[in-house]
């Protein structure tokens, strides 16, 4: 299974966690630091994109864990249900187009 760590001690905005993201994600220059680009990017996961540096073959689940989630919890607590409920739309996409789910949300 293929995984990422987000340090979730150094997220303190949404700057910051966007900046993570980039980082523990391989996002293009062009991302926009956006929630929308964030679910745009883990939307493409399987296909040649290169919308981050994964790419998951069709059973293949990316695991998202957030180290020190709770850290992140007290300095932003509407972030970590933010990222869930997009962690589960996401999937839900993925299900629309036939797919197995991609993402698991580990929090740490």
């Amino acid at each position: 299974m293929a995984s990422v760590e987000l340090n979730g001690a150094a997220i303190d905005s949404w700057d910051s966690f966007h900046a993570e993201c980039r980082r523990a994600f391989g996002f293009p220059e062009f991302y926009a630091n956006t929630l929308d680009a964030w679910v745009d990017c883990l939307s493409y996961l399987r296909d040649e994109d290169g919308m981050t540096r994964f790419r998951l073959k069709p059973d293949e689940v990316l695991r998202i864990v957030v180290k020190d989630a709770a850290a992140m919890r007290e300095k932003v607590p509407d972030l970590l249900e933010e990222v869930s409920f997009c962690v589960a739309g996401i999937n839900e996409r993925y299900e629309d187009y036939g797919e197995k789910p991609a993402l698991t949300l580990v929090l740490g």
